[in-house]
């Protein structure tokens, strides 16, 4: 058993520096500080952990994927996201190569969803290395996985939070099984875990973050789901909208909608000067448009039907490569032209939405 870390930790760089800091830190027993970017909520943190909580997990996280010494893994992206930079330390504790810059010599990926259907889009380069993917930091749809092995490659998905760290794996989001020495209990349909895997929590105190703990160690950050067996079904995270005075909480909706969606479904509030914000729904296959209007029609009343349906195929990215739902949802108003209607590629700047169209008409 490793002595007790020391109490103060060593806040990581938020760039390459933070592997050798990471190892540095690990042979001294003590604690570590990893930042977040909070680009996505807007909650920039510091979350203080074990580099235990870490390495620990590698050997069976390295099994699952089937990572060898004889591996090099592409992680594009900061190393101040931590999936990037727990990818890099794993790939370092198995004795594989890493590259940010040269996916041709990799043999494996890691690539966060949107990133994964974007390279999909452009065409895998010619590679007789490349072999798998590993995919994180959002949940992956069956779809864009079997587009992945249509493609030849192994598919290897995982859920987790920089908080709890890793929590289920799988092949995409509907067949995540619980990660080695991982406790799960749904609790008002939130997930709660427990595991040798969780954080200590926040630096400092952190009003807005979102990591909750019980006295019996269980842990969460607020994530919609449901277990059975050891099937974890991730269904979204705490948010909500609020339209005309009313409060629509987004995971339970979302939850309803994208079994129904070829592709991915996203929430997000439009802001209206006069109800505050509007219920906008935004997909990313144009085809799913009117099957999801349709059933929201037949299905859904008042303020928990969108009022706005946008589709974008191509959508805004983080630094860190997850779907930005914050400039979904400040630019979702700029969808329509000055006269009402929807618009061409003319009127799209080059800060826009990427690849998008729009149905074009309000609930």
């Amino acid at each position: 058993m490793s002595p007790s870390p020391s109490t103060e930790p060593v806040v990581l760089s938020a760039d390459r520096r933070a592997l050798d800091e990471f190892w540095s830190a690990h042979r001294r027993h003590q604690l570590i500080g990893l930042r977040t970017s909070g680009t996505t909520t807007g909650n920039g943190r510091i979350i203080v952990r074990t580099t235990d909580s870490w390495v620990d997990s590698f050997p069976p996280t390295a099994r699952i994927c089937a990572l060898t010494s004889a591996d090099t893994v592409w992680i594009p992206g900061p190393m101040g996201a931590t999936m990037n930079l727990f990818a890099a330390c794993l790939a370092q504790h198995t004795g594989a190569r890493w590259t940010v810059d040269d996916p041709r010599s990799a043999t494996v990926w890691q690539l966060t969803p949107a990133r994964l259907t974007k390279v999909l889009d452009a065409g895998l380069p010619g590679s007789d290395r490349l072999r798998g993917v590993i995919v994180a930091g959002d949940g992956l749809s069956p779809v864009v996985r079997d587009r992945a092995r249509a493609a030849g490659l192994a598919v290897t998905h995982y859920y987790g939070a920089a908080e709890l760290s890793m929590i289920a794996m799988g092949s995409c989001r509907d067949d995540l099984e619980l990660f080695d020495r991982v406790e799960v209990s749904i609790r008002s349909g939130h997930i709660w875990v427990r595991s040798p895997w969780l954080s200590r929590g926040y630096l400092h105190p952190h009003p807005r973050g979102s990591l909750r703990v019980d006295p019996d160690g269980f842990a969460t950050v607020g994530d919609h789901g449901e277990l059975d067996g050891r099937h974890l079904t991730v269904t979204g995270r705490d948010g909500a909208v609020t339209t005309a005075g009313q409060t629509i909480l987004l995971a339970p909706l979302l939850a309803r909608l994208q079994p129904l969606a070829h592709g991915d479904v996203f929430l997000v509030g439009s802001p209206h000067e006069g109800v505050g914000e509007v219920l906008t729904a935004v997909v990313t296959e144009a085809d799913d448009l009117p099957v999801l209007r349709g059933w929201a029609r037949a299905h859904l009343e008042g303020a928990d039907r969108p009022r706005r349906w946008l589709c974008v195929p191509d959508p805004p990215l983080t630094e860190a490569g997850k779907i930005d739902i914050g400039v979904l949802g400040r630019d979702s108003l700029s969808r329509h032209s000055s006269d009402g209607r929807p618009p061409g590629r003319h009127d799209l700047g080059r800060h826009d939405l990427g690849r998008s169209t729009l149905d074009g008409s309000e609930e």
